[in-house]
């Protein structure tokens, strides 16, 4: 395989999948010659030319689809060390080879099933996000997070070129609830001329209590306990000196009442 070189055209340099408006200078039988106002030449292949009217015809004769002079739109599709190779299909924003694990790429939702998201990123196969992929938090259904057309920012897991499967994250990009406490938890920081401050936060400083405070404390909650008992046998009592009084009064009456009798 050539090793590619980058030629440069009106001081750009000319790339792979880079996109041209070109003129047809001359139709052979395996291809065209095509001007996109490079230094080099740029021909296009009969195998990457497309028929405008419908892209999945085969073309085999150039003379039926491409007329000298034509506009037509080609894409880089290699660049050689003596002339570029042109398509007329455009080409995949990744090829396999350049996918890789933990890119960040952009895409859009085309299809959601019950286990997941699929999205164009512009590879061969669309991507999947399982649903347990979309967010930090529980997701029954990926409906409830995203729809058929939002453009979303996913990350790469997982590339299996064997199977053609693309494993996608939504929530790797995101900001963990874990990630989210430990902002909110952070000490606010004052600006002070080129340097940050921590603001401090004065605590309130609660002294231990002492062993004499603690037995103080026990015995002042045994009291509050005991209080009620306490009531209601000064009540008992008090009742009970009461009956004893009525009882002697009762008595001393009654002897006086018989002493007073018998004088009589």
């Amino acid at each position: 395989m050539e090793n590619p070189v980058d030629s440069t055209t009106n001081n750009q340099t000319i790339t792979a999948k880079q996109k041209f408006e070109g003129k047809v200078l001359k139709t052979t039988l395996q291809g065209a010659i095509v001007d996109i106002g490079s230094q080099l030449p740029a021909f296009l292949h009969v195998s990457q030319v497309v028929d405008p009217e419908n892209k999945d015809n085969i073309v085999t004769n150039l003379d039926e689809t491409l007329k000298v002079d034509q506009v037509i739109t080609v894409w880089v599709k290699r660049v050689l060390k003596d002339h570029y190779e042109l398509t007329m299909r455009e080409p995949l924003m990744y090829e396999w080879r350049e996918l890789a694990p933990d890119m960040v790429v952009k895409g859009k939702i085309v299809r959601l099933e019950s286990f997941g998201a699929f999205v164009e990123i512009g590879a061969e196969r669309p991507g999947l996000v399982h649903v347990s992929e979309l967010s930090h938090n529980f997701v029954r259904l990926p409906s409830e997070v995203v729809k058929v057309g939002d453009e979303v920012d996913v990350k790469i897991l997982e590339v299996n070129r064997r199977k053609k499967q693309i494993k996608l994250s939504m929530k790797a990009l995101q900001e963990s609830p874990e990630e989210i406490m430990a902002e909110v938890s952070q000490p606010k920081r004052k600006g002070k001329g080129k340097k940050d401050v921590v603001e401090e936060v004065e605590e309130e400083v609660i002294p231990d209590p002492t062993f004499m405070e603690i037995a103080m404390r026990k015995a002042m909650d045994r009291a509050e306990q005991r209080r009620p008992q306490i009531a209601s046998r000064i009540k008992k009592q008090k009742n009970k000196d009461s009956e004893a009084e009525d009882i002697y009064e009762r008595t001393l009456t009654n002897k006086l009442s018989s002493a007073s009798d018998r004088d009589e």
